[in-house]
């Protein structure tokens, strides 16, 4: 479990995380991705917005160590993938649980959540946003946005999920897949 110090607020960002290279990483990818919370960000630090993510995965895609999640195609978040082309995957400690609940429970596309998140912003080298209580950041660039056909599955278990997410058009699923460009963990 990650101690926060008492002047969080205060340290930057090379203070707070070490860059490891993607195959350092040594967490249980089906808890981090099943069971963790997971924030996804988009945007600069003039303007972003986070989510909760559920549900997703890490591997190899066109040679390159790479993420991939599902989103509901009228995310806010995923419009601000759209329009920068990056994002970050913070991972964080249990006993921000209550934050992660928070960034869940409303859009920030008209509200202002993001300063509501009790949660302090950091900027990474690269200049995407993440938060100074995470415990491990995955950044990515964005490669590819898909929406999968019903069709293309081949279980009944998948088929009915996706078809039963395409009733609405604003619950129809986009995986987006994101090339993993930096890893960075506490220290």
């Amino acid at each position: 479990m990650t101690i926060m110090p008492l002047n969080i607020k205060k340290m930057n960002f090379n203070q707070l995380f070490k860059q490891i290279a993607p195959v350092e990483f040594t967490g249980n990818v089906f808890t981090l991705v099943g069971k963790d919370y997971l924030v996804i960000t988009a945007g600069r630090d003039t303007h972003y917005n986070s989510m909760v993510g559920s549900g997703g995965g890490l591997g190899m895609l066109f040679k390159k160590p790479t993420t991939w999640c599902i989103l509901k195609a009228d995310r806010y978040t995923l419009e601000l993938i759209e329009k920068v082309q990056t994002y970050t995957m913070s991972y964080f400690p249990d006993q921000y649980r209550k934050q992660m609940l928070f960034l869940g429970s409303k859009s920030g596309r008209d509200t202002e959540k993001m300063k509501e998140a009790e949660l302090t912003i950091v900027q990474t080298p690269c200049g995407n946003i993440s938060f100074k209580e995470a415990r491990l950041i995955i950044e990515c660039t964005l490669t590819a946005i898909t929406t999968p056909n019903p069709d293309d599955f081949a279980t009944n278990e998948a088929k009915d999920y996706i078809s039963e997410a395409y009733k609405e058009a604003s619950d129809y699923r986009k995986f987006v897949f994101g090339e993993i460009t930096y890893v960075w963990v506490k220290k």
